[in-house]
C-alpha cells in the first residue's frame, strides 16, 4: 500500500504523523512510504533521516494527497486541505468531528474512509492512540496553568507550590481519566492542593489509594464545583465522552465565583470545551479574558512539545498503520474491533454515534 506523510499545517503544529523509525517499519513490511519534505523538522526529524528509513521525500502535500492510498496525519484537515482528500481514501488522524460541522460536511463531501484516532478503543473501553496525547496534555495543562497564574500573565501571581508559611495553590480538575490523572500527578508533585472530581465512585476509589496525600477526590456534581470555585487558583477541565461533544460542566455565570486572576485550562476543547466560555487558540495567543478569568483553550497543546509527542504516538498508532496496510482498512476493521469502533465516516456517511448525536440534521444525506 502507499503510505502518505503530509506536512502539518495546522497553527503552531510541529509535530509529525510518523517518525522514521515507524517508516522502517512499513517499508519492511513492503509498503510505499510518501514523505512531505520538511514534514518532520519541527519534530527534529530531517528528510534525509526519512530517505535512510526508506521513505521517499515528495516536494509538497499535492503530490503526497494525491498518491497515497492511506494517508496518516496529526490533526484534522483544514480547509485548504479538503479538495485533496479523494473518493475511498482511507484518512486516518486525530478528527474529533462532533466539535466541527464544516469539517464533518467537508469528509462526508469527500467520500473518504475517515478512521479517527480518538475513537479507536479496546475491549476494556480505553483508548489507545488518545492516552499517549491526553498524557501529555494532562502534564502539560498544569505547566501552563502555572505559567498564567503569574502576575504578569494576567494571573493572580500564586506559586503553584507556595513556600514555607505561605499555601499552595489550589487546584481543581474535573475528569479522572488519563488526562486528569496525569494533571493531578503533576499539580501534586509541585506541592499544590489538588482536588479531582469524577462521576465514577470506582475510579475515585482507585485513584485515592494510588495518588499522593496532596490530592482529594470528590464525586462530580453542579453543587459540589460551585462549592469548590471560590477556593480555586487553577481549574483544569479533562472531561471527554468519546467521539461526541464534552459536557459544559462550568458555565459562564459560575465565573463570579471564582476569584479574579483564577485561571481556566481547557483540554477538552478539541471536542468542543467542558467550559461555556471556551473557544479555541492557539500557542501563539493561547489565552483571553472573560469575568476577570484568564482561560487557556489551545486545541493542539501537545503541539509544543513535538518530539515527545511524535514518538509517543508512533508508538501508539503504528501497529494499527501496519494492519490497515496489510488488509485494507475493511478487511482490518472486521478483524479488529479496536479499529472498527475508529471508523467515522465510510464513503460519505456518518457511522459513529457521536458525530451523529451531534450532528443529527446530516444523518440523512
Amino acid at each position: 500500500m502507499i503510505v502518505g506523510i503530509p506536512k502539518e499545517i495546522k497553527s503552531s503544529e510541529y509535530r509529525v504523523a510518523i517518525t522514521p523509525s515507524g517508516v522502517m517499519e512499513l517499508k519492511a513490511a513492503g509498503h510505499q512510504v510518501l514523505v512531505q519534505s520538511g514534514a518532520g523538522l519541527g519534530s527534529g526529524y530531517t528528510d534525509e533521516s526519512y530517505v535512510a528509513a526508506g521513505a521517499e521525500i515528495q516536494a509538497g502535500a499535492a503530490a503526497v494527497f494525491e498518491k497515497a492510498e492511506l494517508l496518516l496525519k496529526v490533526k484534522e484537515p483544514l480547509e485548504s486541505e479538503y479538495a485533496m482528500i479523494r473518493e475511498n481514501q482511507v484518512v486516518f488522524t486525530y478528527f474529533h468531528f462532533a466539535s466541527s460541522l464544516s469539517l464533518t460536511k467537508a469528509m462526508m463531501q469527500s467520500k473518504a474512509v475517515c478512521i479517527a484516532y480518538e475513537t479507536v478503543e479496546k475491549a476494556d473501553r480505553s483508548l489507545p492512540l488518545l492516552i499517549p496525547m491526553s498524557e501529555v496534555a494532562g502534564r502539560m495543562s498544569v505547566q501552563q496553568g502555572a505559567k498564567f497564574l503569574e502576575k504578569p500573565q494576567q494571573g493572580r501571581g500564586v506559586l503553584m507550590g507556595g513556600i514555607p508559611g505561605v499555601a499552595p495553590a489550589e487546584v481543581l480538575i474535573l475528569g479522572a481519566g488519563v488526562v486528569g490523572t496525569q494533571a493531578a500527578r503533576m499539580a501534586a508533585g509541585l506541592g499544590a492542593r489538588v482536588t479531582l472530581m469524577d462521576v465514577s465512585l470506582p475510579r475515585l476509589r482507585q485513584l485515592a489509594e494510588t495518588l499522593p496525600p496532596n490530592v482529594q477526590t470528590i464525586y462530580s456534581s453542579e453543587y459540589n464545583i460551585r462549592q469548590m470555585l471560590p477556593h480555586t487558583d487553577l481549574v483544569i477541565g479533562a472531561v471527554l465522552i468519546p467521539g461526541a461533544k464534552a459536557p459544559k460542566l462550568i458555565r459562564r455565570d459560575m465565573l463570579a465565583l471564582m476569584k479574579p486572576g483564577s485561571v481556566l485550562v481547557d483540554v477538552a476543547v478539541d471536542q468542543g470545551g467542558c467550559f461555556e466560555t471556551c473557544r479555541p487558540t492557539t500557542h501563539q495567543d493561547p489565552v483571553f479574558m472573560i469575568d476577570n478569568i484568564v482561560h487557556y483553550c489551545v486545541a493542539n497543546m501537545p503541539g509544543a512539545v513535538p518530539y515527545t509527542s511524535t514518538i509517543g504516538l508512533t508508538n501508539a498508532t503504528l501497529p494499527y498503520v501496519l494492519h490497515l496496510a496489510r488488509h485494507g482498512w475493511q478487511q482490518a476493521c472486521e478483524q479488529w474491533s479496536d479499529l472498527q469502533k475508529g471508523l467515522n465516516l465510510v464513503h460519505g456517511k456518518i457511522v459513529h454515534a457521536g458525530v451523529a448525536q451531534a450532528f443529527p440534521e446530516l444523518n440523512n444525506l
